[in-house]
Protein backbone atom coordinates (compact mmCIF):
# COMPACT_ATOMS: atom_id res chain seq x y z
CA UNK A 1 0.00 0.00 0.00
CA UNK A 2 1.46 3.48 -0.88
CA UNK A 3 2.22 5.56 1.77
CA UNK A 4 0.45 8.79 2.10
CA UNK A 5 1.81 12.44 2.59
CA UNK A 6 0.26 14.90 4.11
CA UNK A 7 0.35 18.03 1.98
CA UNK A 8 2.02 20.56 3.19
CA UNK A 9 0.93 24.45 2.81
CA UNK A 10 2.88 26.93 0.13
CA UNK A 11 5.71 28.84 1.60
CA UNK A 12 4.67 32.17 1.87
CA UNK A 13 7.23 34.32 0.21
CA UNK A 14 7.99 37.64 2.62
CA UNK A 15 6.91 40.77 1.52
CA UNK A 16 9.80 43.81 2.04
CA UNK A 17 9.64 46.12 4.61
CA UNK A 18 10.25 49.86 3.48
CA UNK A 19 12.37 51.87 5.93
CA UNK A 20 10.65 55.30 4.91
CA UNK A 21 12.41 58.60 5.49
CA UNK A 22 9.98 61.28 6.90
CA UNK A 23 11.92 63.78 6.63
CA UNK A 24 12.03 66.71 9.69
CA UNK A 25 8.52 66.99 10.63
CA UNK A 26 6.72 69.18 7.16
CA UNK A 27 4.83 66.72 5.76
CA UNK A 28 4.97 68.33 2.38
CA UNK A 29 8.76 67.31 2.61
CA UNK A 30 7.80 63.83 2.05
CA UNK A 31 8.93 62.20 -1.21
CA UNK A 32 6.48 60.82 -3.93
CA UNK A 33 8.16 57.74 -3.12
CA UNK A 34 7.45 57.86 0.08
CA UNK A 35 3.70 59.08 0.01
CA UNK A 36 3.15 55.61 -2.44
CA UNK A 37 4.59 53.33 -0.12
CA UNK A 38 2.64 54.85 2.76
CA UNK A 39 -0.67 54.50 0.97
CA UNK A 40 0.13 50.89 -0.02
CA UNK A 41 1.37 49.82 3.93
CA UNK A 42 -0.64 47.45 6.03
CA UNK A 43 0.89 47.74 9.07
CA UNK A 44 3.29 51.06 10.05
CA UNK A 45 5.87 51.30 12.74
CA UNK A 46 5.69 55.26 14.03
CA UNK A 47 8.52 56.71 15.29
CA UNK A 48 8.25 59.46 18.21
CA UNK A 49 9.08 62.63 16.33
CA UNK A 50 7.10 62.10 13.48
CA UNK A 51 4.66 63.84 12.55
CA UNK A 52 1.34 62.13 13.60
CA UNK A 53 -0.84 63.28 10.47
CA UNK A 54 1.26 61.13 8.39
CA UNK A 55 -1.11 58.15 9.25
CA UNK A 56 -4.23 60.25 7.34
CA UNK A 57 -1.48 58.88 4.21
CA UNK A 58 -1.56 55.44 5.23
CA UNK A 59 -5.74 54.30 5.37
CA UNK A 60 -5.14 50.49 4.77
CA UNK A 61 -2.46 50.27 7.73
CA UNK A 62 -2.34 49.24 11.28
CA UNK A 63 -0.50 51.41 12.97
CA UNK A 64 2.02 50.21 15.70
CA UNK A 65 3.64 53.41 17.72
CA UNK A 66 7.62 52.58 18.41
CA UNK A 67 8.72 56.09 19.72
CA UNK A 68 12.44 56.09 21.31
CA UNK A 69 13.29 59.50 23.06
CA UNK A 70 16.44 60.04 25.17
CA UNK A 71 16.03 59.97 29.18
CA UNK A 72 11.84 58.43 28.44
CA UNK A 73 10.72 55.51 27.80
CA UNK A 74 11.56 53.86 25.03
CA UNK A 75 10.40 50.50 22.65
CA UNK A 76 13.02 48.19 22.61
CA UNK A 77 15.24 47.97 19.21
CA UNK A 78 14.81 44.14 19.12
CA UNK A 79 10.62 44.07 19.56
CA UNK A 80 10.99 46.52 16.80
CA UNK A 81 13.31 44.03 14.48
CA UNK A 82 11.20 41.29 15.78
CA UNK A 83 7.57 42.97 15.34
CA UNK A 84 9.03 43.60 11.32
CA UNK A 85 10.03 40.44 10.57
CA UNK A 86 7.37 38.36 11.73
CA UNK A 87 4.47 40.60 9.98
CA UNK A 88 6.61 40.61 6.68
CA UNK A 89 6.79 36.74 7.09
CA UNK A 90 3.03 36.94 7.53
CA UNK A 91 2.72 38.48 3.97
CA UNK A 92 2.12 41.75 5.50
CA UNK A 93 3.88 45.36 3.76
CA UNK A 94 5.08 46.63 6.85
CA UNK A 95 6.69 50.27 6.63
CA UNK A 96 9.05 51.62 9.13
CA UNK A 97 8.64 55.63 9.50
CA UNK A 98 11.64 56.92 10.96
CA UNK A 99 11.90 60.64 11.28
CA UNK A 100 14.42 62.78 8.73
CA UNK A 101 16.41 60.09 6.45
CA UNK A 102 16.37 56.90 7.43
CA UNK A 103 20.48 56.20 7.08
CA UNK A 104 21.00 59.09 9.01
CA UNK A 105 21.37 57.82 13.22
CA UNK A 106 18.47 55.83 13.11
CA UNK A 107 19.90 52.57 13.61
CA UNK A 108 18.88 51.36 9.79
CA UNK A 109 21.77 49.38 9.75
CA UNK A 110 21.15 47.33 12.61
CA UNK A 111 17.41 46.82 10.94
CA UNK A 112 18.97 45.86 7.56
CA UNK A 113 21.02 43.52 8.72
CA UNK A 114 18.13 41.74 10.68
CA UNK A 115 16.07 41.69 8.12
CA UNK A 116 18.17 40.05 5.70
CA UNK A 117 19.49 37.56 7.79
CA UNK A 118 15.97 36.46 7.97
CA UNK A 119 14.99 36.34 4.49
CA UNK A 120 13.10 39.66 4.00
CA UNK A 121 13.82 41.54 1.67
CA UNK A 122 14.57 45.64 2.07
CA UNK A 123 13.60 48.85 0.79
CA UNK A 124 15.06 52.32 1.42
CA UNK A 125 13.10 55.86 1.12
CA UNK A 126 15.76 58.51 1.41
CA UNK A 127 14.22 61.53 2.90
CA UNK A 128 15.25 65.16 3.76
CA UNK A 129 17.71 64.97 7.07
CA UNK A 130 17.13 67.24 9.70
CA UNK A 131 20.40 69.18 9.34
CA UNK A 132 19.37 69.69 5.76
CA UNK A 133 15.99 71.63 6.98
CA UNK A 134 17.91 73.59 9.69
CA UNK A 135 20.17 74.66 7.12
CA UNK A 136 17.34 75.84 4.96
CA UNK A 137 15.64 77.60 8.41
CA UNK A 138 18.79 79.67 8.50
CA UNK A 139 19.48 80.61 4.71
CA UNK A 140 22.66 78.99 4.60
CA UNK A 141 25.02 76.36 2.82
CA UNK A 142 26.29 74.06 5.28
CA UNK A 143 29.21 73.62 2.79
CA UNK A 144 30.33 77.76 1.41
CA UNK A 145 33.74 76.66 -0.36
CA UNK A 146 34.83 80.46 1.09
CA UNK A 147 34.57 79.03 4.80
CA UNK A 148 34.71 75.67 4.63
CA UNK A 149 35.46 72.26 2.09
CA UNK A 150 32.66 70.00 3.83
CA UNK A 151 29.79 69.04 6.30
CA UNK A 152 30.61 65.86 9.22
CA UNK A 153 27.80 64.90 10.36
CA UNK A 154 28.10 63.63 14.08
CA UNK A 155 26.06 62.49 17.00
CA UNK A 156 27.03 63.66 20.32
CA UNK A 157 27.89 60.39 21.77
CA UNK A 158 29.08 57.22 20.96
CA UNK A 159 27.14 53.51 21.47
CA UNK A 160 29.17 53.03 24.69
CA UNK A 161 28.39 56.57 26.21
CA UNK A 162 31.26 58.20 25.27
CA UNK A 163 32.01 61.35 23.27
CA UNK A 164 33.05 61.76 19.88
CA UNK A 165 37.37 62.67 19.15
CA UNK A 166 35.90 66.22 18.80
CA UNK A 167 39.80 67.25 17.96
CA UNK A 168 39.60 65.29 15.03
CA UNK A 169 36.33 66.31 14.16
CA UNK A 170 37.75 70.18 14.52
CA UNK A 171 40.75 69.42 12.37
CA UNK A 172 38.60 68.44 9.55
CA UNK A 173 37.47 72.36 8.92
CA UNK A 174 34.06 71.55 8.08
CA UNK A 175 30.88 72.21 9.37
CA UNK A 176 29.72 70.70 12.55
CA UNK A 177 26.44 69.14 11.78
CA UNK A 178 25.61 67.57 15.84
CA UNK A 179 23.00 65.36 16.02
CA UNK A 180 21.47 64.57 19.54
CA UNK A 181 23.60 66.85 21.60
CA UNK A 182 20.74 68.86 23.26
CA UNK A 183 20.92 67.11 26.41
CA UNK A 184 24.82 67.51 26.91
CA UNK A 185 24.81 71.07 24.90
CA UNK A 186 26.98 72.45 28.31
CA UNK A 187 29.96 69.85 28.31
CA UNK A 188 29.55 69.71 24.33
CA UNK A 189 30.24 73.57 24.07
CA UNK A 190 33.48 73.27 26.16
CA UNK A 191 34.88 70.19 24.28
CA UNK A 192 34.51 72.26 21.44
CA UNK A 193 35.73 75.36 22.68
CA UNK A 194 39.18 73.50 23.25
CA UNK A 195 40.12 73.06 19.82
CA UNK A 196 37.92 75.71 17.49
CA UNK A 197 37.92 79.45 18.79
CA UNK A 198 35.60 81.11 21.12
CA UNK A 199 33.89 83.36 17.74
CA UNK A 200 33.44 80.94 15.89
CA UNK A 201 29.55 80.89 14.70
CA UNK A 202 27.01 78.66 15.94
CA UNK A 203 23.28 77.75 15.53
CA UNK A 204 20.91 75.73 17.15
CA UNK A 205 17.13 74.75 15.37
CA UNK A 206 14.82 73.02 16.84
CA UNK A 207 11.48 71.41 15.39
CA UNK A 208 13.01 72.20 11.65
CA UNK A 209 10.22 72.85 9.71
CA UNK A 210 7.50 72.88 11.15
CA UNK A 211 4.91 75.38 12.76
CA UNK A 212 7.26 75.88 16.72
CA UNK A 213 10.23 76.23 14.56
CA UNK A 214 12.69 78.15 16.62
CA UNK A 215 16.37 79.04 15.61
CA UNK A 216 18.96 80.53 17.42
CA UNK A 217 22.26 82.14 16.26
CA UNK A 218 25.23 82.66 18.53
CA UNK A 219 28.83 81.87 18.69
CA UNK A 220 30.78 78.81 20.19
CA UNK A 221 31.70 81.02 23.44
CA UNK A 222 27.89 81.47 24.21
CA UNK A 223 26.41 78.13 22.58
CA UNK A 224 25.22 76.64 26.25
CA UNK A 225 23.60 79.72 27.55
CA UNK A 226 22.02 80.55 24.39
CA UNK A 227 20.25 76.92 24.51
CA UNK A 228 18.75 78.33 27.61
CA UNK A 229 15.52 76.26 28.38
CA UNK A 230 15.24 74.94 25.04
CA UNK A 231 17.96 71.89 26.27
CA UNK A 232 14.99 69.23 27.15
CA UNK A 233 14.12 69.37 23.30
CA UNK A 234 15.54 67.79 20.07
CA UNK A 235 17.63 69.74 17.57
CA UNK A 236 20.32 70.20 15.34
CA UNK A 237 23.49 71.81 16.49
CA UNK A 238 25.55 73.35 13.67
CA UNK A 239 29.43 75.21 14.39
CA UNK A 240 31.35 76.70 11.68
CA UNK A 241 32.62 79.39 9.63
CA UNK A 242 29.40 78.94 7.02
CA UNK A 243 27.06 79.75 9.87
CA UNK A 244 28.47 83.82 9.92
CA UNK A 245 26.43 83.67 6.29
CA UNK A 246 23.17 82.94 8.27
CA UNK A 247 20.05 84.84 8.15
CA UNK A 248 18.82 86.64 11.49
CA UNK A 249 15.37 85.92 10.46
CA UNK A 250 13.43 83.54 7.72
CA UNK A 251 11.13 85.47 5.81
CA UNK A 252 8.44 83.73 7.45
CA UNK A 253 9.27 83.33 10.68
CA UNK A 254 7.99 85.37 13.60
CA UNK A 255 10.60 87.81 15.27
CA UNK A 256 10.36 85.91 19.13
CA UNK A 257 11.53 82.51 17.34
CA UNK A 258 14.94 83.82 16.15
CA UNK A 259 17.92 85.03 18.45
CA UNK A 260 20.15 87.14 16.55
CA UNK A 261 23.90 86.37 15.87
CA UNK A 262 25.94 88.83 17.64
CA UNK A 263 26.82 91.98 15.38
CA UNK A 264 30.37 91.36 14.59
CA UNK A 265 29.62 88.08 13.36
CA UNK A 266 26.63 89.27 11.00
CA UNK A 267 26.68 89.52 7.25
CA UNK A 268 25.90 92.68 5.56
Amino acid sequence: MPATTTPQPPRRIPQEVVLLSAGPGDLELLTLKAVRALAAAEVLLLDELVDPAIVELAPRARVVRVGKRGGCRSTPQDFICRLMRRCALQGQRVVRVKGGDALMFGRAGEEIAFLRAAGVPVRIVNGVSAAFAAAAALGVSLTHRDHCHGVTFVTAHTADHGEPDWAALCATGTTLAIYMGMRRIDGLAHALQRHLPADTPAAIVQAASQAGETRVLTTLAQLAAAAGPRHGAPGVILVGRALALARVQAPDAPEAAVAPLPHALACS
